[in-house]
C-alpha cells in the first residue's frame, strides 16, 4: 500500500476558517501561464517569440524567393520587389532572414533544452543527495565554469567538424553550469520542507521523493532559467557563425552577418545586408530576456527580496517634514 504525504497548508488551497482563497495556479503549468500572461513585459516578450517561431515554421510557405537562387544584382537596394534588398550573392534578404530564423532558433532552443537536462539533473542530484555527491558534482561544475567559450568552440570545430549538432553540444556543455547551481540551491531548500521529511518517514524512496515532491517545486524556476539560456544560446550561435565556425551549408543570422562583412557590404554602403540580421538577433534575445527575467523575478526566492528584484527599483520620495508649532 502506498501512503502519500500531505503537502503543507497553503500549498494548494485555502485554510478552513480563514478568508484565504485557494491558489488558482497550483500546478507548474498553471504557475507559468499565470506569470507569462499576468505580466505585460513577459506577455510582450512571449508574443515576439511566438511571431519569430511562426515565421521560422512557415518559411517554405511565406518566403517570396528561393534562398539558394540569385534574384538580382549584388547588393541591390530595397525596392518594391525586394523589401530588404539583396545580399552579396544577389539573394533576397527577406527570404534569407526567414530561413535563417529556422537555424538560429533551432540551435538556441535545442542547446537550451540540452543544458536544462544536464544542469537540472546535476542540480537536483547535488542538492538532494548532498555529501560527497554534492562535492564531486559541484567541483565538476566549477571546472566547466572556467572553460573559455571561444577557444573551446574553435578547438571543437577543428576536431569534430562544423555541424549544427556539434554547435548545439558545445553551447549546452558550456552553459549548463548556471542552471545546475540555481536548481541545487532551490532543491536544498525544498528537501528540508516538512512534507518531504514526512514522506521520507513514511517510507518513500529517493526516486519517488524527487519525482513527486522536489521536481514539481523546481520546474517553474527551471523553465524560467531555460528561457534565459535560450537568449544566451542564440547569441552564442550568432558569434560562432560570425567567426566562421558554424555549418557553412546552413543559413543563420550569424552567417548572414559574416557574409555581409566578408562580401564588402560596409564599403558598398549596403546597410540592409548587415542591420536586419542584427535586429532579428537583438529582438529575439530581448524577448527571451523579458520573459525569463519576469518569470525568474517571481519564482527565484533570492530575488523576492525588495532590493534585489529587478521590478522594484524605484526612487523613494523623501519623507515630508513635520511642521513645527
Amino acid at each position: 500500500m502506498t501512503i502519500e504525504a500531505v503537502p503543507p497548508a497553503g500549498a494548494g488551497g485555502g485554510l478552513p476558517g480563514t478568508d484565504l482563497a485557494p491558489v488558482a495556479a497550483s500546478t507548474p503549468r498553471g504557475v507559468l501561464k499565470q506569470l507569462v500572461l499576468g505580466d505585460r513585459q513577459a506577455a510582450f516578450g512571449a508574443l515576439v517569440l511566438v511571431l519569430f517561431v511562426a515565421l521560422a515554421l512557415a518559411a517554405p510557405l511565406i518566403s517570396p524567393y528561393s534562398p539558394r537562387v540569385k534574384a538580382g544584382p549584388v547588393y541591390a537596394p530595397p525596392s518594391s520587389e525586394h523589401f530588404l534588398g539583396l545580399d552579396d550573392g544577389g539573394i533576397d534578404m527577406l527570404t534569407l532572414l526567414i530561413w535563417g530564423a529556422r537555424v538560429s532558433l533551432l540551435v538556441g532552443f535545442a542547446a537550451s533544452l540540452m543544458a536544462m537536462l544536464i544542469g537540472g539533473t546535476v542540480g537536483i542530484l547535488s542538492g538532494y543527495l548532498g555529501g560527497r555527491t554534492d562535492t564531486v558534482l559541484m567541483r565538476i561544475t566549477d571546472y566547466f565554469l572556467v572553460i573559455p567559450d571561444v577557444p573551446l568552440m574553435i578547438v571543437a570545430a577543428a576536431i569534430w567538424g562544423q555541424s549544427l549538432l556539434n554547435i548545439v553540444i558545445i553551447i549546452a556543455v558550456i552553459y549548463w553550469t548556471s542552471t545546475a547551481r540555481l536548481i541545487r540551491s532551490q532543491v536544498k531548500s525544498v528537501r528540508e520542507q516538512v512534507y518531504v521529511k514526512r514522506a521520507r518517514a513514511l517510507g518513500a524512496g529517493n526516486v519517488r521523493l524527487i519525482v513527486k515532491h522536489v521536481l514539481p517545486q523546481v520546474t517553474p524556476l527551471l523553465v524560467a532559467n531555460t528561457v534565459l539560456t535560450v537568449a544566451t544560446a542564440i547569441f552564442a550561435e550568432t558569434y560562432i557563425a560570425f567567426l566562421g565556425l558554424g555549418d557553412p551549408s546552413q543559413i543563420s543570422w550569424g552567417k548572414l552577418i559574416q557574409n555581409s562583412l566578408t562580401g564588402g557590404a560596409i564599403f558598398s554602403d549596403a546597410w540592409w545586408a548587415i542591420v536586419p540580421p542584427g535586429v532579428c538577433v537583438t529582438l529575439v534575445i530581448l524577448a527571451c530576456t523579458m520573459v525569463g527575467q519576469s518569470m525568474e523575478d517571481s519564482l527565484n526566492p533570492r530575488l523576492k527580496v525588495g532590493h534585489l528584484s529587478v521590478h522594484r527599483f524605484r526612487l523613494r520620495r523623501p519623507p515630508a517634514k513635520a511642521e513645527v508649532g
